[in-house]
């Protein structure tokens, strides 16, 4: 399966040179990309980015600029969304990353890591799943804490563990 907004480098493309590079994402690439991570719509998506090859690692850093909209975790409206996130990606050939059943801590520099095979690798599909972690789980719109009040949800400091001493306490007297 072909990622939606698949951007191949060969490995014979890249040389010493760290020159800045962009791609941009067309209407297609974005309409399918708000498909498959669940938003109203991105009406923008670029990323600025130089690559650096290091023996076998591939560090890919940049810069990831959008603006899309995302639904709010409490009124479902779609609220607008600017995104600037700075990134780094480390790509590793697939051989060089241990398949195991076990379960393993990450370290900091370990998450942000990509498997390759062959001679190329995908740059769009890294800047779409960094962007998809950019995103905040839980946004928040304008309306959200009107619609909560009125569904009756409690507010963070009320559901939080200080909310439920108060609580406590307004019950005892």
């Amino acid at each position: 399966m072909t990622p939606e907004f698949s951007h191949i480098v060969k490995l014979s493309e890249l040389g010493a040179d760290n020159k800045k590079r962009s791609v941009t994402a067309d209407n297609n690439e974005r309409k399918a990309l708000a498909k498959r991570f669940g938003l109203p719509a991105i009406q923008m998506l670029s990323a600025t980015y130089a690559l650096a090859v290091d023996g076998n690692k591939i560090h890919l850093t940049g810069v990831i600029n959008a603006e899309l909209e995302q639904y709010c975790s409490i009124s479902a409206e779609p609220i607008p969304v600017l995104i600037e996130e700075q990134f780094a990606v480390i790509f590793l050939p697939k051989t060089e990353i241990p398949e195991s059943d076990e379960e393993i801590e990450l370290a900091a520099e370990d998450c942000d890591i990509v498997e390759y095979e062959g001679n190329k690798i995908d740059i769009g599909e890294a800047i779409a799943q960094t962007l998809y972690l950019s995103l905040d789980p839980f946004p928040r719109g304008p309306s959200a804490d009107v619609v909560a009040e009125k569904q009756g949800l409690k507010s963070e400091e009320e559901a939080g563990p200080f909310g439920a001493l108060a609580a406590l306490k307004d019950k005892m007297g």
